[in-house]
């Protein structure tokens, strides 16, 4: 799926880098304030679209035809479009990756949840005991010592109970992947064309596939509803008297720029170019590709990217077509380190690029992230390593403008990227 028309166009415009230096920097008061106007907006439209995702998964279980879980899946996508540009406010903000978790936490142990295929599956994990639990065809789940009752799937249920259960991180129960595995099923094609292919009969009470279609449809329900509300409670702690607001108003000028490129260069660095993309390219496995069940990973990666240059910049086009802008943090770069703000005005550019190839490449048909990152592969392998390449880069430009501009910042790390013969063994 390709971002709307209109909000890339934006985007895009937004990206036309320029290096030249202002004479006067904007206050760094004045730049935070447009990055807590725009994560406020992002975030809006994140809930807004999980709140249309939620309507298309009503009409879905009201009638449960292909036509409609297509519906259904469509409105996945679309939801996935502005959530992903929110991930640079992840770093450096507390609150935010506090409840990231919640719901977008990956990859999952997908038999936690429902039925797999047991040839590819397997049976059971070392590092999991609830690897094959099958919440949706069992009413009792043990964890630990603890018998627990599962006879009626809720958002209480997903959250409390279930979501990182035993302590395991694999054991994802809610959020947009826990929504995603429900809607595609499993993806069994490996590294070959082709998504996970759920048949919508999986949730017709009359004509029910698989056994369990009253508590599939509890748990589809419960889970889009707990995605509505935590993308609510994201949007809301950026109000005036919100968590995240206030935390990066109680810090100093310097913190509060800091935080900015702290979200970037994590982002950039240990977590896109590390956990989501080297890793499943040393490891040549599917299972850890962002989006792994719907084959959308190429928008995600790509939502991250276009939502770094929206945060650096200061510029967002709402998905209603209205803009937010203000002074910006590339503002401040140009006027205080204008060499360190061109090249990493440079970087973003290039990463974009890179990143939009992959894109390009999915969306043409050609083949899907998956297929790139095959063993073998060598075409679509080094697709993948230039793009990873070009956010390394980026993550640097970004640590350079930091040390010119005299801040601190800790950039998250990925062994994939550290340390890539220890993931290899």
């Amino acid at each position: 799926m390709r971002l709307r028309a209109v909000a890339l166009a934006a985007l895009l415009a937004g990206a036309a880098f320029s290096n030249m230096a202002h004479a006067e920097p904007p206050q760094p008061k004045v730049v935070i304030e447009t990055y807590v106007s725009l994560a406020q907006a992002m975030y809006g439209d994140a809930a807004n679209a999980a709140r249309d995702l939620a309507k298309a998964v009503d009409g879905f279980l009201a009638n449960p035809t292909e036509e409609s879980l297509g519906a259904a899946r469509a409105a996945w996508r679309k939801a996935r479009v502005p959530y992903q540009q929110t991930e640079g406010f992840r770093f450096g903000n507390k609150a935010m990756d506090e409840m990231e978790g919640k719901v977008n936490a990956w990859p999952l142990d997908e038999g936690l949840i429902d039925y797999v295929d047991p040839k590819s599956y397997g049976e059971t994990s070392d590092e999991n005991p609830l690897y094959r639990a099958n919440v949706i065809a069992n009413k009792t789940i043990r964890i630990g010592k603890k018998q627990v009752d599962a006879s009626k799937i809720t958002k209480k249920l997903l959250a409390d109970t279930l979501q990182e259960a035993g302590g395991v991180e694999a054991n994802v129960a809610t959020g947009y992947h826990a929504i995603e595995f429900l809607l595609w099923g499993q993806d069994l094609n490996g590294t070959e064309p082709g998504a996970g292919v759920r048949p919508a009969t999986d949730f017709s009470l009359q004509n029910c596939t698989h056994g369990n279609c009253d508590r599939r449809r509890d748990y589809l329900k419960a889970a889009t509803d707990l995605l509505v509300d935590d993308l609510a409670e994201m949007a809301k702690a950026w109000d005036a008297k919100g968590k995240a607001r206030q935390d990066i108003v109680k810090k100093g000028p310097n913190e509060g720029l800091a935080t900015i490129l702290t979200g970037l260069g994590s982002l950039s660095y240990g977590e896109l170019a590390g956990e989501r993309m080297k890793l499943g390219l040393i490891l040549h496995d599917p299972e850890e590709e962002h989006d792994c069940f719907s084959d959308n990973t190429h928008n995600s990666h790509y939502g991250d990217q276009i939502g770094m240059v929206a945060i650096y910049e200061g510029r967002y086009t709402r998905t209603d077509g209205k803009a937010v802008q203000g002074p910006s943090m590339a503002e401040y770069a140009r006027a205080k380190a204008p060499e360190e703000a061109a090249k990493l005005e440079a970087a973003m550019k290039n990463a974009t690029e890179k990143l939009r190839v992959i894109k390009d490449r999915a969306d043409s048909g050609k083949e899907a992230y998956d297929q790139m990152i095959a063993e073998g592969n060598t075409e679509g392998n080094k697709v993948v390593q230039d793009g990873v390449d070009a956010l390394v880069a980026q993550a640097r430009a970004i640590e350079g403008l930091v040390k010119k501009l005299g801040l601190t910042i800790s950039v998250e790390g990925s062994k994939s990227l550290d340390d890539p013969s220890a993931v290899s063994k």
